[in-house]
């Protein structure tokens, strides 16, 4: 069902970072950085599959997410929902389901055998497609899936996440050179603001996260090797 109320983007924001310190998605440690997939340090770590095994919060973001993709990209602005392989799989059929559109998955690659297909479902030339991911870090990642998208004749000019870092300034350009709009929640910012209001960590981490925030190539260029 296409949800009806439209918080304003300021308490989707607020909220959405309540439900991931909430469900212990957040993980601060600024003592002892955790090596991200790029190999780069970093005291943040953010897990949003674990949403998936909360049906009330998943509920909501899911809701938030299609409220956000409607005001921001339209109310008739796709024919199809795509998710990103793994993680993007599951928020995707669950932003399809409520949107009522057809639900397709982009593998990371060619499935190596069959077909060896990296679109699974039904996608078709003409179609408007959005792409649906658990997060971004600077965009990068979501250009292979657009890419794949595109090659079956679709298009695809958006992307919805329920969480963006918004610390790194090169992923509108990273994706806007793409011809790649981001839709988002929250970011590192509204998820710092939320734990300092409910009180989540110590001063002390908190201190050293937002030193991070302000300037996290600064901060991972002192903690390389």
């Amino acid at each position: 069902m296409i949800p009806t109320s439209h918080p304003p983007a300021g308490e989707i924001a607020r909220l959405a970072a309540r439900a991931l310190l909430e469900v212990q998605a957040v993980h601060f440690n600024a003592r002892e950085p955790f090596t991200l997939a790029s190999g780069l340090p970093s005291p943040t770590y953010i897990d949003c599959r674990k949403l998936i095994s909360y049906p009330r919060l998943r509920a909501t973001l899911m809701d938030f997410l299609v409220v956000t993709v409607m005001r921001e990209a339209g109310f008739e602005a796709f024919d199809n929902v795509a998710g990103g392989e793994t993680a993007g799989i599951p928020f995707a059929a669950f932003v399809a389901e409520r949107l009522a559109l057809p639900m397709s998955y982009v593998r990371k690659k060619p499935k190596g055998y069959g077909r060896n297909a990296r679109i699974e479902g039904l996608m078709t030339e003409g179609q408007r497609v959005l792409l649906v991911e658990d997060m971004t870090t600077d965009g990068g990642s979501k250009l292979s899936f657009v890419d794949a998208i595109r090659e079956t004749g679709a298009t695809c000019a958006h992307t919805a996440v329920i969480f963006s870092y918004g610390i790194f300034p090169e992923i509108a350009r990273t994706l806007g050179d793409h011809g790649v709009a981001l839709h988002s929640l929250c970011t590192w910012w509204d998820v710092l603001a939320e734990a300092k209001a409910q009180g989540h960590f110590d001063a002390e981490t908190l201190a050293g996260v937002e030193a991070f925030l302000h300037d996290p190539r600064g901060w991972q260029d002192a903690r390389k090797g």
